[in-house]
């Protein structure tokens, strides 16, 4: 028997929050990866959230990534193919196509801009000046000449996807590796990258002496530590096991089949420590300083000596030589011009779309700081998998460096670390899809074609994306299912469109058949009571937890248990014509409507609205402060009302035309 929860036992939420959705890239329009992989999540947490501490306390952020190497790239070919508009031009038109998406999917962010976009541009290029000068003032940046890929036929230097090849971290499988980091998210020095060919001319690039800004990420190794150390147990595994490995010194793994030419060289590399595992085909040669491994590289490289590197922190680029870009602030005297390289500045770019909003309304300039730099606000960064080093190692690491030159967990009054969301993988028919590989995923706005919004939204949440990587199964887009097969992406949102639906019709059906069209509000039943008591306790413990397959299965088991007890009572009333088990039973119903409505309403807004107008229940039945309000206080003390009629075949909770 499932453990009786306690109202005594409910989990503190905090006081303000900011929900920040991720930033897909203005040179496509939204897949379903997108939608079902980061952005729904965002959007029923920050629903939530609404309702739970106020919508006032809760800011939703989210905007398009306006710059870097994959806008420019995209731009050069539709170009090539006789594109007349301007780089902004094709940013802005893919912005406004990803709004008009996210609204179709009842994604409600407060601001939905771009870091090029708008009065949210203009305030994140002053703030990126303002970031990075002050990371520099805190003595936490160093300028690095390293070698950066040069187009020789081009004449052009190569920015991060200009340049593919193979990554070169080991364990690492993918072929789709760019200048710096591979699609699977891993991060390596340039020059690392096995097989480099520049996607501009097809050629071998170079690779030539350039000046960059970076930020000494490695040596606050110690304090990224700390903080997921205090994490564990709190974060998804999947985050706090990904840190973890970047987390481990530099190390080279050298083929066994090299021992002898490794032996020949030992005394002329930098200080380090042999690891031989014998059921390994490698041995390991473990450093202290990344520099005393890029020495070894150079080393063994001269040799001809095989070798991959592990995983460890390496510096965090911040500048670049891309024009476009926000331009980057000038940090020494006589310093040529630059560019802030795309993912940092992403980075923090949910700040400056914070203060775009609330200056929208009306807000000062400090009032951002209640929301990211407050113990008693929190923020949720809902993230793929793919991007956990960028967000959970990177952007920590660079808020440290923000406040402080001493490195610390924050203090109040300083940027805090927020809280980071990952999914797994959202896979394509049991494949890894990606809008740049060789799996094309369907776009959202196809979804809708089969399904409705609701379908969708139910579906996604129920994956438990939190735990491991899912396979979206759409019958539509399945060529190996046959007709007789049910679509899995439908089973959730039938608990909707059949179960619940059927209940809410019954209950008004019920009302203009036997009651006069009057519909009674009265005392519950002990039953129903606990049993929804004890649904809003697990669906907010759950939700407290982002644990959004259980909120799944809480709901689930709540909505058919009112079921059954609406079947029973019919029964029974229809058997005796009893009016006041009758009565009852449309009382239990409607107590159990306005539950469901209460934990539905930020998965499915819009049907719940719609429910609620024909049940006329108050909007307050969505404030958490209210949640266990009798349904004599829900309607204002009334002991009866007049509901809305509906017509034969009715439905709340509507199936996509494809479906029927």
């Amino acid at each position: 028997m499932a453990k009786i929860l306690s109202k005594d036992e409910r989990p503190a939420f905090p006081a303000r929050a900011v929900i920040t959705g991720g930033m897909p890239y203005g040179n496509k329009k939204l897949h379903f990866g997108h939608i079902g992989g980061v952005f729904i999540f965002a959007d029923v947490y920050a629903r939530f959230l609404q309702d739970r501490i106020g919508s006032d306390n809760v800011i939703f952020v989210s905007g398009t990534d306006c710059y870097g190497s994959p806008i420019v790239e995209s731009y050069r070919k539709l170009v090539e193919g006789g594109y007349t508009g301007s780089i902004t031009d094709f940013v802005m038109e893919n912005n406004a196509s990803q709004k008009r998406t996210l609204a179709a999917f009842s994604v409600a962010p407060s601001i939905f801009e771009g870091s090029a976009i708008g009065r949210a541009g203009e305030i994140h290029a002053e703030y990126s000046l303002e970031f990075i000068r002050k990371m520099h003032e805190h003595g936490k940046l160093e300028k690095l000449s390293t070698k950066q890929f040069f187009d020789e036929k081009a004449g052009v230097f190569l920015n991060g996807r200009q340049v593919i090849g193979r990554c070169p971290v080991v364990g690492c499988s993918s072929e789709k590796a760019y200048a710096d980091e591979c699609d699977l998210g891993h991060s390596f020095l340039p020059k690392d990258l096995i097989n480099p060919v520049s996607t501009l001319t097809g050629e071998t690039p170079v690779m030539r002496e350039v000046s960059n800004w970076y930020y000494k990420l490695p040596d606050d190794m110690a304090v990224l530590r700390e903080y997921v150390d205090g994490s564990r147990g709190k974060a998804r595994a999947v985050v706090t096991k990904t840190v973890s490995e970047f987390l481990e010194p530099p190390v080279i793994f050298v083929m066994n089949d090299y021992r002898e030419g490794y032996e020949a060289v030992r005394d002329n590399l930098p200080p380090h420590e042999e690891v031989v595992d014998p059921k390994k085909t490698s041995f390991t040669i473990k450093f202290t300083k990344l520099s005393d491994r890029e020495a070894a590289e150079e080393t063994l490289a001269a040799k001809n000596i095989r070798f991959r590197t592990g995983k460890t922190l390496v510096p965090f680029r911040l500048t670049g030589n891309t024009e476009w870009g926000l331009p980057a602030p000038v940090l020494e005297a006589a310093e040529e011009p630059s560019t802030i390289y795309v993912w940092p500045e992403s980075l923090w770019a949910p700040i400056s779309f914070t203060k775009a909003y609330l200056e929208s309304i009306g807000e000062n300039d400090e009032k951002w700081k209640d929301f990211w730099c407050s113990p008693e606000s929190k923020v949720y960064q809902f993230i793929g998998q793919d991007n956990i080093y960028f967000y959970s190692v990177a952007e920590p690491g660079m808020f440290m460096a923000y406040n402080s030159p001493d490195a610390h967990l924050p203090n109040p009054g300083e940027l805090q670390i927020p809280e980071f969301a990952a999914n797994h993988h959202i896979l394509f028919l049991d494949k890894k899809a990606s809008s740049s590989g060789q799996i094309k995923p369907p776009l959202a706005d196809e979804l809708l074609d089969f399904y409705t919004v609701d379908q969708l939204r139910m579906h996604f949440i129920s994956l438990g994306l939190a735990m491991r990587s899912v396979s979206f199964l759409p019958k539509p887009f399945n060529p190996s299912a046959k007709e007789t097969d049910s679509d899995p992406v439908t089973k959730e949102g039938f608990l909707l469109n059949n179960v619940l639906n059927r209940i809410c019709r019954t209950a008004l059906y019920e009302v203009q058949k036997c009651c006069d069209g009057v519909y009674p509000v009265g005392e519950v039943s002990p039953e129903v009571t606990l049993e929804a008591e004890q649904a809003i306790l697990q669906y907010e413990r759950f939700m407290h937890r982002l644990e959004f397959h259980q909120v799944s299965y809480v709901l689930d088991s709540f909505i058919r248990f009112l079921s059954k007890v609406q079947s029973k009572g019919k029964t029974v009333s229809d058997k005796a014509d009893g009016a006041e088990i009758r009565r009852q039973w449309l009382i239990d119903t409607l107590y159990g409507i306005r539950v469901s409505l209460s934990l539905l309403h930020p998965i499915v807004p819009d049907s719940c609205e719609l429910v609620r107008g024909y049940f006329k229940l108050p909007r307050s039945i969505y404030n958490w402060d209210n949640i266990f309000d009798s349904l004599s206080d829900s309607f204002g003390g009334v002991s009866e009302f007049t509901p809305g009629f509906i017509e034969p075949r009715f439905d709340f909770f509507k199936k996509h035309p494809s479906q029927l």
